[in-house]
């Protein structure tokens, strides 16, 4: 009973925080009005069974208002920068991690903000963008210049800073110094191993994903295994479970085990950045670990309630984060179900392995509902991913933060080092095949009924496994396994041997629906070209199963954009060759020299190169031969025409914007059936070269509701002017167009045929 109190008693906090992040503007009036009601209650229920809960929620609802009303000042003075060029003294506060944009983002504590010279003293927290430098580790303190954008409410950060300068301004000193050395020590040490396994080692080690490639990124989400590579409770779980179970194994007492463990997590906690993630995944799990192995798991649920009830008063932020209720949801999952669950699993395997599965089981089917409430993607084949490659995960944490400690000693480093590879290099396997497989994921809305869905086929597996005594109760849940098998199975064949059936096959041109990215196929006498792959490996093999394309035999990449060559990995040993726009970046170089390396032929695009597609021909127009007017990027997109042999004449125009596009237009162009417009639509186009194309059709590869406006009215104006008919794939999802005695046919996936 007093576990069900303290429950109730966070989830109400929870909700009390969450209203008031939303609403700051009540804070204060909250506080007052839950003060009051807790002084009249102390009086009016005093000895009354339930009244000490009652008080202490009144209480507990007033600190957190009173948190959120004392920080409203510097968020506001600090949302007075929003849209302006801003110069801050800042702390680094947790991780870095590279980013879409290629910016290095972290979380700060401001120094000092305001405009370039006129900074002040302010402490409040930040959201910071920069360009990769060395030393912005935890406790580091960086200047940077760069824009400002005022956040959204329920958001920590008061302000996102996009850096267009940045300085170390102290480094980080002391024991946070230590730990980012032994990290970087550590990190070089397991890259230097084969892959699969070496980038994603430091991630499950010590939580540094910044060697991940965004294809295995992209795999590990699809798998339902990203959550291996987050410090999360899981980590500091394992961390305590080991120490305390070494200890025991050598006869230390319970007091000496506890102790010992504890300190362990502490050093845990500093070596993998003691940001406020990782310090409440810390806490929830040292909280739920101790319980159980001092002997009282009973008390547990309430000890995470009042951990919960003591974070979201220190910081109200929390309830609005999903990381947070996933940190809270899997170490109630391991409290409550990993114990049934071992027993349940135990029926089918050694108790040994059960114990090892039972855990990630657990937290994967508690954190179902909540990843569904935000996310737009399910993973179908994550509970089995999650059996197959949980075991391995403990052993890659353990040996590589024992290739950690082992750094004096570089022999013993690598050694350990070498060891944790395997583990991992098994949980990359397990990921990047099952990710792999059809119908893998499965798209849904991201809401409250989402959420519910999942709930119900969660609590239905939990029942087939734990296999309760009411036979009513076990006959339900495994009708409704069952159901969901067969509507996966059936999803998997329409998604992979079936796919192709789905779509006609008479088409010589396609624009994938990769959302914001462009993906475009072209097919003439059983030869296939791909120009540029989109930005997500899932929608990109989603569009060549359904296309039933297996070989690309011409891989155009435009230019190195994530939205234009992010799920380039997915085609490693299928690609014949790769016309590539200039390299910007090493890590173009490194996408190229991985295709390389599969087998592809590499060939740098330039004005005047053509060749054949099967009967097709194709040319490049764009860009010029060392072109110093310019530089890498958008505006030396190679530019294609290609047509013939079943192919209607099209123009694919890259991410060009209006100077190119006029450069190119001086040079002369003709007239082409079909555009794809440049720059998913974007408004910095030029009129002139539309209508000198006269296209019957546009294609435009965009992703729904994207954040830049796509395309912008001003650019569908321009090719409505022309008589353009637009296909967008936020739209019409994937589109087909054939030739059929020169007249252009159009199938759309969610408009049929014309």
């Amino acid at each position: 009973m007093n576990d069900l109190r303290s429950s109730v008693l966070a989830l109400v906090l929870w909700g009390v925080a969450l209203a008031l992040v939303y609403m700051p503007g009540s804070a204060w009036a909250t506080a007052g009005a839950a003060a009051g009601l807790a002084a009249l209650a102390a009086m009016a229920l005093r000895r009354r069974s339930g009244a000490g809960l009652i008080v202490l929620a009144l209480l507990c609802g007033a600190a957190v208002a009173t948190t959120v009303a004392g920080a409203q000042p510097q968020r506001e003075m600090l949302a007075e920068n929003d849209g302006h060029v801003v110069e801050a003294l800042v702390e680094v506060t947790s991780s870095t991690t590279i980013g879409r944009d290629g910016r290095l983002w972290f979380d700060a504590q401001t120094v000092e903000i305001g405009p370039p010279l006129q900074a002040e003293k302010t402490s409040a927290p930040v959201r910071v963008g920069i360009e990769p430098i060395d030393g912005a580790v935890l406790g580091a303190q960086v200047r940077v210049t760069g824009q400002a954008k005022a956040t959204d409410a329920g958001e920590r950060a008061a302000l996102v800073i996009f850096g267009t300068r940045a300085e170390i301004a102290r480094p980080a000193t002391g024991i946070f110094a230590i730990a980012a050395t032994t990290r970087a020590d550590f990190i070089v040490r397991a890259t230097r191993l084969p892959e699969p396994g070496a980038g994603l080692l430091p991630g499950l080690a010590v939580g540094d994903t910044r060697a991940v490639s965004n294809e295995l990124n992209a795999a590990m989400l699809a798998s339902g295994l990203s959550h291996l590579t987050a410090v999360s409770g899981a980590n500091c779980a394992i961390v305590v479970a080991a120490v305390f179970w070494v200890v025991s194994l050598l006869g230390g007492s319970r007091a000496l085990r506890v102790g010992l463990a504890l300190l362990a997590l502490g050093a845990f906690v500093v070596l993998v950045t003691p940001e406020p993630s990782v310090i409440r995944a810390s806490v929830m799990a040292a909280l739920a670990m101790l319980t159980i192995l001092l002997g009282r798991p009973s008390a547990g649920l309430a000890m995470l309630s009042l951990a919960v009830c003591g974070l979201l008063v220190a910081d109200p932020w929390l309830a609005a984060t999903p990381g947070f209720a996933l940190s809270a949801a899997a170490t109630g999952a391991l409290l409550v179900l990993s114990r049934p669950l071992m027993r349940g699993l135990g029926q089918w395997m050694p108790q040994p392995l059960a114990l090892a599965l039972s855990v990630p089981l657990a937290a994967q089917v508690v954190c179902g509902p909540i990843v569904a409430l935000f996310s737009d993607q399910q993973s179908i084949v994550g509970v089995a991913a999650n059996l197959l490659a949980a075991p391995a995960a403990p052993v890659a944490t353990v040996i590589g933060l024992l290739a950690c400690l082992a750094a004096p000693a570089p022999l013993l480093a690598d050694l350990f080092a070498a060891a944790a590879w395997l583990p991992a290099a098994w949980i990359q396997t397990t990921a990047t095949v099952s990710a792999s497989l059809p119908g893998a994921t499965v798209a849904v809305v991201a809401g409250p009924l989402s959420a519910a869905v999942v709930a119900v086929l969660s609590i239905a597996a939990t029942l087939v496994l734990v296999r309760p005594r009411s036979v009513l109760l076990r006959r339900s849940a495994a009708v409704v396994v069952i159901v969901a098998l067969a509507i996966a199975a059936g999803r998997a064949l329409l998604a992979g041997p079936l796919a192709a059936m789905r779509t006609p096959q008479a088409w010589s041109i396609a624009m994938c629906d990769v959302g914001q990215g462009d993906a475009v196929l072209i097919r003439s006498q059983g030869r296939t070209a791909l120009v540029d792959t989109g930005p997500d490996p899932t929608a990109l093999q989603k569009c060549l199963a359904a296309t039933g394309t297996t070989r690309i035999d011409l891989l155009v990449i435009t230019h190195f954009d994530l939205d234009h060559v992010g799920a380039a990995g997915a085609l490693e040993g299928r690609v014949g060759t790769v016309l590539h726009g200039p390299p910007a970046e090493a890590q173009d170089e490194q996408t190229l020299q991985r295709l390389a390396s599969s087998g592809a032929k590499l060939v740098p695009a330039a004005a005047g190169m053509h060749g054949r597609l099967g009967d097709a021909e194709w040319r490049v127009l764009w860009p010029e031969r060392a072109s110093a007017a310019y530089p890498p990027g958008n505006d030396a997109s190679a530019v294609i025409e290609i047509g013939g042999g079943g192919v209607p004449r099209m123009l694919m125009l890259g991410d060009l914007s209006a100077a190119p596009q006029r450069a190119l237009l001086a040079r002369g162009i003709g007239r082409y059936p079909v555009v794809k417009v440049s720059h998913h639509g974007s408004g910095d186009q030029e009129p002139a070269l539309y209508a000198a194309v006269g296209a019957r059709v546009a294609l435009i590869g965009v992703g729904e509701d994207n954040d830049y406006g796509h395309p912008r009215d001003d650019t569908l104006r321009i090719l409505q002017a022309t008589g353009t008919r637009v296909l967008r794939t936020d739209q019409h999802g994937l589109v087909l167009l054939g030739q059929d005695d020169g007249r252009i046919t159009i199938w759309a996936e969610n408009h049929g045929r014309d």
